[in-house]
Formats: C-alpha cells, sequence, structure tokens
C-alpha cells in the first residue's frame, strides 16, 4: 500500500503568514526522506522572518543572527537556539570533518528536526502571541466601549 506523505509535526497556527508557513511545511515533508533539505528549507525560512519581522540588513544569515543577537529583542532561550542554528548550518553549508574519525560531518535528523523546532518559537514570538494579545486587547475594548470608557491604548 501507498499512503500520501504527511507531516510527522503538529500544524502550526493559522496566525504565521503563508510565506513563512509553506517553507516550514515543505520542511517537515522532506525531514525523513532528507534531512539536509530540510534544514536548507527552514534556514531559508529563518533567513527571510529575520528579513522581514526582525528587519536586520539583508547580508548572509550569520551576520543576520548576529544583528538580531545584538538587538536583544528575542528572548534568550530564542537567541540561543537561532545561534546554534548557525552553527548547524555551517555543518550543511561548509562540510566539516570529525576530528576522531575523518569523516564529513552530516546533518542529522535530530538537528534538522531542532531547526523546525526553532522556527516553531519564533513563530510564537512574531505572529501567535501577538494576534492572542491582539484578540484579548479587543474583547477587552468592546468590554470598554459598553460600558462607556475609553478603550485600551
Amino acid at each position: 500500500m501507498i499512503y500520501p506523505k504527511a507531516m510527522a509535526r503538529s500544524p502550526i497556527s493559522t496566525d504565521v503568514k503563508e510565506q513563512y508557513a509553506a517553507d516550514y511545511r515543505e520542511a517537515c515533508l522532506v525531514l525523513a526522506d532528507s534531512p539536509k533539505a530540510s534544514a536548507a528549507l527552514s534556514r531559508r525560512t529563518l533567513q527571510l522572518l529575520l528579513r522581514e519581522e526582525a528587519r536586520v540588513k539583508i547580508s548572509n544569515l550569520s551576520n543576520e543572527i548576529d544583528e538580531v543577537l545584538a538587538s536583544g529583542k528575542l528572548p534568550s532561550h530564542l537567541a540561543e537556539a537561532i545561534d546554534a542554528i548557525r552553527i548547524l548550518g555551517n555543518f550543511a553549508a561548509h562540510p566539516m570533518k570529525s576530528t576522531n574519525t575523518g569523516e564529513i560531518l552530516d546533518v542529522e535528523p535530530g538537528e534538522a528536526d531542532w531547526t523546525l523546532d526553532v522556527l516553531e518559537g519564533l513563530f510564537d514570538f512574531y505572529f501567535v502571541q501577538p494576534a492572542i494579545l491582539r484578540s484579548k486587547k479587543d474583547a477587552l475594548n468592546k468590554k470598554l466601549a459598553e460600558a462607556g470608557k475609553p478603550p485600551m491604548k
């Protein structure tokens, strides 16, 4: 029997912009077949996210990560995680050899999976939590309006 490919991860929020969600879903779909391809798609999504949402200057991903880290705007757990993505990305983009075996170190499925985890954290930070706050603020402003009070700023 043949089964259609499916993601082995939870669906992401509809609050995530489609320009990011499409590459994220594709990275999830290819993860089992090619961790390198999944990691490459994830890094591409990360780079676009940093450029569009964090407003970093266009450069290479390593410099863009440096810039967003220097801004201090990310929670520490996300800052540490994207810094790790830079290191993992170097393994994929610039093959390195193990000092013990001399073999080229490859991107492992767990590392590609971690990159997807980091994207999910960034999606939560840039899209999901702000949407939740907007929804709560709108509900409070509606209640304030019904009471004849000015809206929350």
